[in-house]
């Protein structure tokens, strides 16, 4: 232990937001369009409709070790349009999520053939707004094979495309992933690049794509250099996420951004445009967005089933004293 901090302390940037910050950005909404809920709990979907957070997108991704049959994806899928987005609703968040071949999995040539055979089955269901995240990841022969077939396949369904850009070698990825799209007859302002950092924005912004940016402790971007990208390029096409995961990650980053932002002298109309409106604009391009579903008020009754399942279990009753330290 170090100075005056208590083992019990939370690194910064972590946890619920305090009051000071919640008083900050009252009354706002957001949108975060790229977090991965599967891997998070019932806890983190109330903090996030605490903060504010009134719809998300959960794109389909590697959940950390290999899949190693077909029915795998089919049931995974299959939970995106189904128990998730009623999970999500028991805490009044709208979910949406993009339906695809990670990049990560497109290197098991066997099996990649045989969920380019079913993504079709998936992409028209109730709630998939896009085809993603797709594209580079060790930046391999498979992996380009795989991401041009999901671009034409995006093509014929007239859906939005969610690119991963890799962790390693980041420009070059992002460079080769934004001139493939074009030469594969995109609309630019069809296609979010994500993980965007301060190497890449220009180009993708200058070419006419969506740029998003991940909020993610260590690996990706911290909000106080969200807070410079915007004031250098302003809230044209450029969206916040937290793609918070199974990883060490954060939920509220989409909130927490807005907050620094708002301190930090950027006016509260650039502040939602990227981290309420952009999100829709783009992703909304799907046909499958409603505004009307998550800015209208409405009861959440947590006893309603899905296929037979509530989120309270065995007989829980709603939790309505959050802050309290005695669980019941």
């Amino acid at each position: 232990m170090c100075g005056n901090r208590s083992i019990h302390d939370k690194e910064p940037g972590t946890g619920p937001l305090t009051a000071p910050e919640l008083t900050n950005i009252a009354g706002m909404r957001f949108f975060d369009p790229h977090i991965h809920m599967t891997s998070r709990t019932t806890d983190d979907y109330q903090a996030m409709a605490d903060a504010g957070i009134s719809a998300i997108i959960e794109p389909a991704f590697w959940l950390g070790q290999p899949r190693t049959g077909i029915d795998s994806f089919i049931d995974y899928y299959s939970s995106l349009i189904g128990w998730e987005r009623f999970r999500a609703s028991q805490f009044g968040i709208k979910h949406y999520c993009t339906i695809g071949l990670n990049s990560r999995e497109a290197n098991n040539e066997r099996l990649a053939a045989e969920v380019m055979e079913i993504l079709p089955l998936f992409l028209f269901k109730e709630g998939v707004v896009g085809i993603g995240e797709i594209g580079f990841d060790d930046q391999t022969a498979a992996e380009e094979k795989y991401y041009r077939l999901q671009l034409e396949l995006a093509k014929e369904a007239s859906l939005p495309v969610q690119i991963h850009t890799p962790h390693r070698d980041k420009k070059k990825g992002t460079h080769r992933s934004i001139d493939i799209a074009l030469e594969h007859g995109l609309d630019p302002y069809t296609v979010i690049v994500d993980h965007n950092n301060e190497e890449t924005v220009k180009e993708v912004l200058d070419k006419g794509f969506w740029a998003a940016f991940t909020i993610y402790p260590f690996t990706k971007m911290g909000n106080e250099r969200m807070v410079e990208i915007v004031k250098q390029y302003g809230s044209e096409r450029i969206m916040v996420n937290s793609a918070a995961d199974w990883g060490i990650s954060d939920p509220l980053a989409v909130p927490k951004t807005a907050a620094l932002m708002l301190a930090s002298d950027i006016s509260k109309a650039q502040v939602e445009t990227v981290t309420y409106h952009n999100a829709i604009t783009a992703f909304g391009q799907s046909g499958q967005i409603d505004t009307t579903d998550f800015e209208k008020t409405s009861q959440v009754d947590q006893s309603l089933k899905f296929e037979g399942n509530t989120v309270l279990r065995g007989g829980q009753q709603p939790r309505i004293d959050k802050s309290s330290i005695i669980i019941r």
